[in-house]
């Protein structure tokens, strides 16, 4: 890489890390390159994103921001994943990492705050948010949905004995 290239790099992580909630380090020395591809899919589809990056450059990036916690992971061939999501990172590199044992992870960050491969396993355990958020709608709509019921119950028993009445005038 010449100079610019470089400097480029180092921005472009330095925005990375600037934006996202949190950054898992892994090792994935002896995985193939269909392994790596099927993991930045699987990557994408949660709403992460898979880098691999000079551990010298990330660590330039790293200086000031949130993330600086992880410069000490950065040995050795690493790869970065990263999500605005505080769940998505950590769920996609721990449910790669059971199926494959080459993809080992280091640790991360949320924030701050330093996680060690324990801590990112317990956070690829949590529901995502939009699960959560789906999980609150329905508690909240469950009420309603009775209150609902229970009102028209009334109404449409009157209705129905009003209906057999009339059947039996019939016959």
């Amino acid at each position: 890489m010449d100079r610019a290239a470089k400097k480029e790099m180092v921005a472009t992580l330095s925005e990375v890390f600037k934006a996202s909630n949190v950054v898992v380090v892994a090792h994935y020395s002896g995985l193939t390159v269909a392994q790596m591809q099927n993991l930045r899919r699987q990557a994408k589809q949660a709403g992460a994103e898979v880098k691999v990056a000079k551990n010298r450059l990330a660590k330039i990036a790293l200086e000031g921001a949130d993330g600086a916690v992880i410069a000490p992971l950065l040995k050795g061939p690493t790869v970065l994943a990263y999500s605005g999501d505080p769940v998505a990172a950590p769920k996609v590199v721990a449910d790669f990492a059971k199926a494959n044992d080459k993809l080992v992870i280091l640790g991360g960050a949320i924030g701050n705050t330093a996680l060690d491969p324990a801590g990112v396993k317990a956070l690829a355990v949590l529901p995502s948010l939009d699960e959560l958020r789906a999980t609150i709608i329905g508690l909240v709509q469950a009420p309603a949905t009775k209150l609902a019921q229970v009102l028209n119950a009334p109404a449409a028993k009157v209705a129905r004995v009003v209906q057999a009445y009339a059947a039996q005038g019939e016959a």
